[in-house]
């Protein structure tokens, strides 16, 4: 597991509740480490959450030999870096398992296309989504997953070795469409938090969420994306939960934004908001690609100081009214 934050430690206990995997939970502060091995638990991101004996803490580049299958549960901009260096000192592991959501800047990259960057085509990749908070799955609490790869045999491996009393990780073919969900709802979930902070209430909530599942299924479906994986645990289930709860960061971030704090001072505030970044490599690739994407571009218009919450507000309601299913034209 690379990634020793609240997401890659609760991941990594979930592996050791299937006692078929050896894990070892790898973080890039070896001060961080160490203060984790003394303490048994990881005090900064999941305090109270003791650490059991058989999971493997490492730092640096003490990676355990023979390492078959990596899961990358890191800050999303830093996958290429963080991956690269692990395959130049291990070479490439069978399978790399994406575990951060989001869309490469710059570059415009999904996790697979990034993966397949850095790896031959012996490497397999799957994509780990879903509705979860980290401190939920820590604690044990009954929790599911979507498990993308287009490798069936080992997409039946890894969903084998997530399954436990306390964690149901299902089966997807689609590795596009999980990743897409999983990177676009962060936008949302800011969206959202910029609803609930100007206190527009719960219809408005509703019909954000609503149509923000219509623009993550049309960028996902253009994509390659099946419209069924939206309407999944990492299209749907995930895009309810950030946009409805306070464990959410990019939620948290929208909230700040109404607020009238500024990105820095939200960011400074918070922590890591991965739909910070998302946000501004999605809408230029979207105007790339002549995706409509209307929530997506006042949220990024938003983060870069060229419109305020407000006035992102007035802005969708000022569109002009059309269908709601693509296709269909307003009646004359």
């Amino acid at each position: 597991m690379l990634g020793a934050g609240a997401w890659g430690t609760a991941l990594a206990l979930a592996l050791t509740r299937n006692n078929s995997n050896e894990v070892f939970l790898w973080g890039r502060d070896g001060a961080a480490i160490e203060a984790m091995r003394h303490a048994e638990m990881n005090e900064r991101y999941l305090p109270e959450i003791s650490l059991p004996a058989q999971l493997n803490l490492i730092a640096d580049d003490d990676y355990p030999a023979g390492t078959e299958i990596v899961v990358a549960a890191i800050p999303f901009q830093t996958l290429r870096g963080v991956l690269g260096g692990f395959i130049s000192k291990m070479g490439p592991p069978k399978v790399i398992a994406c575990a951060c959501k989001g869309i490469e800047k710059d570059s415009f990259l999904r996790a697979d296309q990034i993966v397949s960057d850095l790896c031959s085509d012996g490497t397999t990749f799957a994509m780990l989504s879903g509705p979860n908070f980290a401190l939920e799955v820590a604690r044990a609490l009954p929790a599911a997953m979507t498990i993308a790869t287009e490798d069936h045999n080992w997409g039946r491996e890894l969903v084998n070795r997530f399954h436990s009393n306390s964690f149901r990780p299902y089966f997807s073919a689609d590795v596009i469409g999980v990743e897409i969900g999983g990177a676009i709802k962060n936008v949302m979930a800011i969206a959202a938090g910029i609803c609930d902070g100007l206190n527009l209430g719960a219809n408005s909530r509703a019909a954000l969420i609503t149509r923000g599942l219509a623009e993550i299924s049309r960028f996902g479906i253009a994509q390659g994306g099946q419209i069924e994986t939206f309407m999944g645990l990492s299209g749907l289930g995930d895009l309810v939960l950030t946009c409805t709860d306070d464990k959410s960061r990019n939620r948290r971030f929208g909230l700040q934004l109404a607020a009238g704090l500024n990105v820095k001072e939200a960011i400074e505030k918070i922590g890591l908001v991965e739909g910070a970044t998302t946000a501004t490599a999605l809408v230029a690739l979207a105007r790339q690609l002549k995706i409509d994407m209307p929530i997506s571009e006042e949220v990024a218009a938003t983060i870069a100081g060229t419109t305020t919450p407000e006035q992102a507000v007035r802005n969708l309601l000022a569109r002009d009214p059309v269908a709601e299913s693509t296709g269909l034209k307003l009646p004359q």
